[in-house]
């Protein structure tokens, strides 16, 4: 059973009992989720000149359920499965980037076909941990991500230069690239420099700090030849994407000011020479003015697809 996809100016369907039967096949036939993912159509391919669009949805599983001021606003599994599919019903939203749970109802839902899939690989680092830099992967291996047929993994890295952690962090990640790369699988990586501060870890996001979370990351694992960059939109992106070679898409995070200004920006970046396209999650799956179907287009509409890919 497939629940079909809400799009713009269609009614919600708000039934608490929507998604009943994944908790049915869950309970009666759990290895209806492997058959999902052997019976999907994949994704075309990747393709130079063609920029891909990437939804992301692994933030509950690191225990952020935070949006704007709302703690809680992903805390609603059926909400968040139904802008999902809002997004992913959207043609130009090439797939998704999920942890295991997440990417187990989107197979189920049939929601993944033709689509790109990324799997989380590390979530240990939990949001407020008290050892939150020594961030465990606890998501999917590489050898389940090949079983899925998915397209790659991704791992969020962050480097504090004052926490003992980091150092078993990017031990782990180089560890998961090769492990990756071993089966041609792709490696996104998402590099920060990050510091603690009153208890909570904040991401340096000045242009320097962005750059040098690439070099340490871009060198992690014994090959770079299926790595990808994730990386914020900061100030003077010239000199970020000056610091790479790797396929690099941009992610969106939290974002601060107006949803107008932050397209601008995406904008502006995704002109840039090495940029795949976006990694976007919470920015267009609750935008401020709720409507999904609307940010996912607009923000579809800024890509650059200067390449034809044949179907």
């Amino acid at each position: 059973m497939t629940l079909t996809p809400v799009t713009r100016g269609s009614a919600v369907n708000d039934d608490p009992r929507r998604y009943g039967h994944l908790s049915t096949i869950r309970l009666e036939d759990p290895e209806a989720v492997a058959r999902a993912a052997k019976s999907r159509r994949r994704h075309p391919g990747l393709k130079s000149g063609r920029q891909n669009f990437i939804v992301a949805a692994d933030h509950p599983a690191r225990g952020a359920l935070a949006v704007g001021s709302d703690p809680v606003a992903m805390a609603d599994r059926r909400q968040l499965l139904d802008r999902l599919q809002i997004a992913l019903a959207n043609p130009a939203v090439d797939g998704v980037l999920a942890s295991p749970d997440i990417m187990d109802d989107l197979l189920l839902l049939g929601a993944l076909d033709g689509k790109l899939v990324f799997g989380s690989m590390n979530r240990g680092g939990l949001s407020g941990l008290v050892n939150e830099f020594d961030d465990r992967f606890t998501g999917h291996t590489a050898a389940a991500l090949e079983a899925l047929g998915a397209d790659g993994g991704k791992m969020l890295t962050r480097i504090c230069l004052g926490d003992p952690d980091t150092v078993a962090t990017l031990e782990a990640t180089a560890k998961a690239i090769d492990s990756l790369a071993g089966r041609k699988l792709i490696a996104m990586v998402e590099p920060f420099l990050s510091v603690r501060e009153n208890g909570r870890v904040r991401n340096d996001l000045s242009t320097n700090a962005v750059i040098k979370s690439i070099a340490i990351a871009e060198g992690l694992g014994s090959t770079s030849a299926y790595t990808w960059m994730k990386v914020p939109v900061v100030a003077e992106m010239e000199r970020v994407m000056a610091a790479t070679t790797m396929p690099t898409v941009l992610l969106g995070g939290d974002p601060e000011g107006s949803q107008d200004e932050v397209f601008a920006s995406w904008q502006a970046a995704l002109a840039l020479p090495g940029v795949q396209g976006l990694t976007v999650g919470r920015t267009l799956l609750y935008p401020a003015d709720g409507d999904v179907a609307g940010a996912v287009a607009t923000a579809a509409s800024l890509l650059h697809h200067t390449a034809e890919v044949s179907e």
